[in-house]
């Protein structure tokens, strides 16, 4: 329930009654065909930003590709974003069909996403009179994260449009596993649970999600649908291993744990940093090398930002000679780093699909990951890899330990990776999301996902 301070700020954020701008079934020809033009709301980072910084990571990816892969489906997409620089163009094409949209909405500078809830009026009235202007509508509307649902709320009353909900993670989720201070905030949490209600349809990335929105949360079973995010099997593809580490400077005989994403408390980054202390600790054991690639670099090269605080974590522990840290590094460089690897490591307290492991399977590399939410359904124990405890640095080592160590297990999982990413393909990904904007359209609010689940 809402408490009262919390009524109060959702209330501030709501906006004065006005006319809708158009109506989603004005001027329609009969014959065109019902789903035309979505819009995707993505409030706090933008798919065209660069991955591995703060905010961005496995939902910038997310976004491009379903909204790329949708256009392929003879759909045009807008992506609307707020803008962060006042030198951004407002419209930008990121593939042929789709377009980010950049609003402006609050300060143009980067804000923490925890500032952004004021400005969300703002954003939404802009989106209205970009729409106006531009003279488009939109069939459906498809929210990414919270703030981005409260958005598509609050321009529902000017575009009349269905609009359908993925949250990507949950304040109840990540509460569950965070520290203290890295709790989310109560505004969060009552702004989601109002989205349950709020929103049209609601999209799970996992099994586990569904259930605990269904069951802990009490949305209707017909209105939550489980579709997984999708892996690019055209771009994410093994590379020759030997040239792959001939490139990163890493030697033939390396024993490489590859660490790929975000500097956040939620990846379990000290986790790995424990599992590695027992590692090196071990004279038995061959040295590892940890390739460490997420967070920023300054011009001279050096860590920046959060990144900082890892590398001297790992340097009170004196692992520095275990660890390299290269930064966060472009899509198109990923594939053969994680063709260089040995094993992949995902050590996450949470994850709601778990995007790094699928690419790195994608890639013919075996995972070592926790069983956390989406990763649970994602990895084959023992076909693609091996599953541990979330926060359980003794167990991450062992398992990392017997990948490095014994190659005919190594090789038997890495046989098995390609395979299991190959579920994940992003066209029957983006034609299951198609089918939930079609139901959403045609005025469908009951049985709205595909029969066939892509996780069987």
């Amino acid at each position: 329930m809402l408490t009262s301070s919390g009524r109060q700020s959702i209330r501030k954020a709501e906006m004065p009654p006005v006319r809708a701008a158009f109506k989603a079934d004005e001027d329609r020809d009969e014959s065109e065909p019902p789903l035309r033009r979505v819009a995707q709301i993505s409030v706090h980072t933008s798919p065209l930003a660069t991955l591995g910084g703060k905010d961005a990571g496995g939902m910038n990816v997310y976004i491009a590709e379903l909204a790329c892969n949708l256009a392929k489906l003879a759909l045009t997409v807008d992506v609307f974003t707020r803008r962060t620089d006042p030198e951004t163009p407002e419209i930008q094409e990121m593939c042929p069909g789709v377009n980010v949209i950049a609003i402006s909405a609050g300060p143009a500078a980067p804000l923490d996403k925890n500032e952004l809830f004021p400005y969300l009026p703002e954003f939404a009235v802009r989106m209205a009179l970009f729409s106006l202007r531009e003279g488009v509508r939109y069939d459906a509307v498809h929210a990414h994260y919270w703030l981005s649902g409260w958005a598509a709320h609050l321009v529902k009353r000017y575009w009349d449009t269905p609009f359908v909900q993925m949250f990507h993670t949950t304040a109840h989720q990540k509460n569950k596993v965070a520290n203290v201070a890295d709790r989310e905030t109560d505004l969060r949490q009552q702004i989601e649970r109002r989205l349950l209600s709020l929103a049209d349809g609601m999209i799970a990335a996992n099994p586990e999600e569904r259930a605990d929105l269904i069951w802990r949360f009490g949305t209707p079973t017909e209105k939550v649908c489980t579709i997984p995010p999708g892996v690019n099997l055209d771009h994410f593809q093994p590379f020759d291993k030997a040239a792959a580490r001939a490139r990163l400077g890493l030697a033939p005989e390396d024993r490489v744990v590859l660490f790929v994403g975000r500097i956040d408390p939620i990846k379990g980054i000290d986790t790995l940093i424990e599992a590695v202390a027992l590692m090196a600790g071990n004279p038995r054991l061959p040295d590892p090398t940890v390739l460490f690639v997420g967070g920023d670099l300054d011009q001279l090269g050096q860590p920046t930002g959060p990144l900082a605080g890892v590398v001297e974590t790992v340097r009170r522990r004196g692992l520095d000679g275990f660890f390299r840290f290269i930064g966060s590094r472009p899509q198109a460089e990923l594939p053969s780093i994680y063709s260089a690897a040995d094993v992949v490591a995902v050590p996450s307290n949470y994850e709601s699909f778990g995007l790094v492991a699928v690419e790195a399977m994608a890639c013919g590399t075996p995972v070592v990951a926790t069983r956390a939410g989406g990763l649970a359904f994602t990895v084959e124990e023992g076909v693609s890899g091996l599953l541990v405890a979330p926060r359980a640095p003794a167990e991450l080592a062992e398992a990392l330990t017997s990948l490095i160590t014994d190659e005919s297990l190594r090789r038997s999982l890495a046989a098995g990776a390609r395979p299991t990413a190959e579920r994940f393909a992003w066209p029957a990904v983006a034609a299951s999301v198609l089918h939930i904007y079609e139901r959403l359209s045609a005025g469908y609010r009951a049985n709205l996902c595909q029969e066939e689940e892509i996780y069987a």
